[in-house]
């Protein structure tokens, strides 16, 4: 797939580099399919219409999730964005039949205020992701655009990688969207060949790393607060722009160390920001952020993972994911 075919209306400036490194398992005439699951009429037209903004992409639709099941027997798509809340068989249920069924198909949830719990309980079973239905015309393609980034990465992976043991790395970066997104994808790459997880888990593994680098960029290096996000979220992405050109937030890098063995991974990402007090950090999985910017990174990594780790002064997190079956080669 040629990442030029994307005409992208959207400002996320994460969103402007995130096929340019990808590699999407897929025929070169085939596009990226994306199913919605919702009970409203109304909702799938408006969740179809912010998806169908982005050339390139294929639309499908269940009414709820026995539909979906369905659906995806008969052809696969490349991820599911459903709704939490429907009557029948509801968005939790259909991660957890996913999964029940080790289907590796992401699952990205749309919650609704009052849903905080469900959502938290989805990500526990298994979900790739979620996007407030408040955020959906901001959110919504940034989101499915990293998913099948990560599932595509994750899809692509040679024999040689399938027999590693052992391997560390460590790297010094700039303050560059699009190089943070390359180092994110080769660190996945390795890590996905350790088989030493299932393929539901490597992905989220991937959204967790993802999450953390992104905030060592915004809120570390760059200081730029979740909350602005929540106000305006244009001018958040336009003040990390422009401190990317300032003193002293330009001469500011990331240090990325990971350490993969046959017991797990250990991912530890420093930045040069002040850093921040870390008693001020939400409880893990705390419901009441599920529907905000402010927390969702941490929501996702603190689920996703075996442990967070952060160090006093707040400008370090170490991730770590311990192996769950014993490594397959083939």
């Amino acid at each position: 797939m040629n990442h030029h075919t994307f005409r992208m209306e959207i400002t996320d400036i994460r969103i402007q580099f995130y096929f340019k490194q990808s590699a999407i398992h897929e025929s070169a005439s085939s596009m990226p399919q994306i199913l919605i699951v919702d009970d409203s009429a109304l909702d799938r037209k408006l969740v179809g219409g912010l998806l169908l903004k982005v050339s390139g992409v294929e639309v499908q639709y269940a009414v709820d999730g026995y539909e979906a099941l369905e659906s995806i027997q008969n052809d696969p798509p490349d991820v599911v964005v459903t709704d939490l809340e429907m009557p029948k068989l509801d968005g939790l249920e259909l991660v957890r039949r996913l999964k029940d069924l080790q289907s590796p198909i992401p699952v990205i949830l749309m919650t609704a205020a009052g849903s905080e719990s469900v959502a938290v309980r989805a990500l526990q079973a298994g979900a790739a992701s979620y996007v407030p239905k408040s955020s959906l015309p901001n959110e919504l393609w940034a989101t499915v655009a990293n998913v099948l980034r990560i599932s595509g990465e994750r899809l692509s992976q040679t024999r040689v990688l399938n027999r590693l043991q052992r391997w560390e790395s460590e790297f010094l970066i700039e303050n560059d969207l699009e190089l943070i997104t390359s180092v994110s994808a080769y660190l996945m790459q390795t890590f996905n060949g350790l088989r030493l997880f299932t393929s539901a888990e490597q992905l989220r593994v991937g959204v967790a790393l993802d999450e953390a680098l992104l905030n060592a960029y915004f809120h570390g290096n760059m200081e730029v607060s979740s909350q602005l996000r929540e106000t305006n979220y244009h001018e958040f992405f336009d003040l990390a722009r422009r401190r990317t050109q300032e003193s002293p937030y330009k001469e500011r890098r990331i240090w990325i160390a990971s350490k993969y063995s046959s017991s797990g991974a250990v991912f530890v990402i420093r930045d040069d920001g002040p850093g921040f007090d870390v008693s001020s950090l939400p409880a893990p999985r705390d419901p009441r952020y599920v529907d905000r910017p402010h927390g969702r990174g941490l929501l996702l990594m603190r689920t996703f993972l075996d442990e967070v780790q952060y160090n006093e002064c707040g400008n370090e997190v170490t991730l770590i994911k311990r192996a769950t079956r014993a490594a397959a080669k083939s």
